[in-house]
């Protein structure tokens, strides 16, 4: 008689979940940072505040974004003039906009990532999805299965409205399928079109100016596998633990509202100050199995959710400049995209290790955490072991 543990242990991988391949994609229509004040305050019939621009300039220049990539353009948004007004209700265009757009975008990013892997479609077993945009029945995730044509067994679980952190949240789910599910192969899909949150300026809700300043649209596409097939299947990072958390002292730090004028964003000036004063905690209980106390020894993925988050981060734990870098240089040339925001920087890191000629996808380093960042505030973190390059 085969017994429950018998069949439980042949279900189940041997080895820990594996990055087997990453794609990225963003909507051809860009905005630079120097100029999107005057844009932004001419497109929502706001040049009249000219008090409330300057601030808003002054966000801009100190945010550290270049440039961000967004579906809407101009001709879009004068078609669509509620859009642009402050809580004008619009929630019924937006959503048309996103829930056609956004699985579009989340099938561009899917189809680099399943390129890198090279396998046949009919491999992959489960789909995760997650994204802030488009909430309907069926989900984006259904859509997406018809977009790539892949097999309609795929398990889905598709994951609406966590914000920023959700990008360590579905690696976390991932790691899970992949490890509990032997053979699995999880395609991992995160896409934001910042549409919905796109409010013009005003002027008592100030914090509305710093989204408008540092949101961008993007998706990227993981795919996620225990015991990866020697000499047919190549590694990045073994997902070695994922943990979530919520921050103490942090309720109402960031919050969402969706309502007839699209999802309205609250963001509390304490947001960096919260994340780093309980980071160090983290990262002890994460890596205290591996005996690792010098964080500089190893490499970063951090959430990029703005300048300030990694500015008080890398004081607070007296991270040299490196460290951050790829964060940095991702969240300059994209901005904040909310949950694929990370994935990115995960995907830069490992193409910043192969230019720079690293021993491993860590830049040199084995061991590695990524952090994600959210409404909670909830901290996602994910350790992680680099491959040799």
């Amino acid at each position: 008689m085969v017994t429950v543990d018998e069949v439980r242990k042949a279900q189940r991988a041997e080895g820990p979940a594996t990055v087997l391949a990453i794609g990225t994609a963003n909507p051809p229509n860009v905005h630079y940072q120097s100029t999107y004040p005057d844009y932004f305050f001419r497109i929502t019939n706001s040049e009249h505040k000219t008090d409330l621009k300057q601030k808003f300039q002054r966000i801009c220049e100190g945010s550290a974004v270049e440039k961000r990539h967004m579906y809407f353009t101009e001709d879009l948004l004068k078609e669509n003039p509620n859009i642009c007004e402050y809580k004008g209700t619009s929630l019924n265009v937006r959503q048309k906009m996103v829930v056609e757009e956004t699985p579009k975008l989340a099938k561009e990013s899917a189809l680099k990532a399943l390129k890198e892997w090279g396998q046949p479609l009919s491999k992959i077993t489960h789909l995760v999805f997650c994204s802030t945009s488009g909430v309907e029945m069926p989900g984006i995730d259904h859509r997406l299965i018809k977009l790539l044509g892949l097999q309609p067994s795929v398990k889905r679980v598709m994951m609406y409205h966590i914000g920023c952190y959700a990008g360590g949240a579905v690696l976390r789910v991932a790691k899970d399928l992949a490890e509990n599910n032997k053979g699995a192969r999880v395609l991992l899909v995160s896409a934001e079109l910042t549409v919905i949150t796109f409010h013009g300026p005003h002027e008592t809700h100030l914090d509305n100016l710093v989204g408008q300043a540092i949101f961008g649209d993007g998706s990227a596409a993981v795919i996620i596998g225990s015991d990866p097939i020697p000499g047919v299947e190549k590694p990045l990072f073994e997902l070695v633990s994922a943990t979530q958390n919520l921050l103490p002292d942090s309720e109402g730090a960031i919050v969402g509202h969706l309502r007839e004028a699209g999802l309205v964003f609250h963001l509390s000036k304490n947001v960096p100050k919260v994340i780093s004063n309980n980071i160090e905690k983290a990262l002890l209980k994460a890596f205290e199995p591996l005996g690792i106390t010098d964080w500089n020894s190893i490499f970063w993925i951090p959430h990029p959710g703005g300048r300030a988050i990694l500015d008080q981060i890398e004081a607070k734990l007296g991270l040299k400049p490196e460290k951050l870098q790829a964060a940095r240089e991702s969240l300059a040339e994209y901005g904040n995209m909310s949950s694929a925001s990370v994935l990115f920087v995960m995907d830069h890191l490992r193409k910043r290790s192969a230019k720079n000629g690293a021993k491993t996808t860590g830049e040199g380093h084995d061991w590695g955490v990524l952090f994600g960042f959210g409404p909670g505030l909830t901290l996602e973190t994910v350790v992680l072991h680099s491959v040799a390059i």
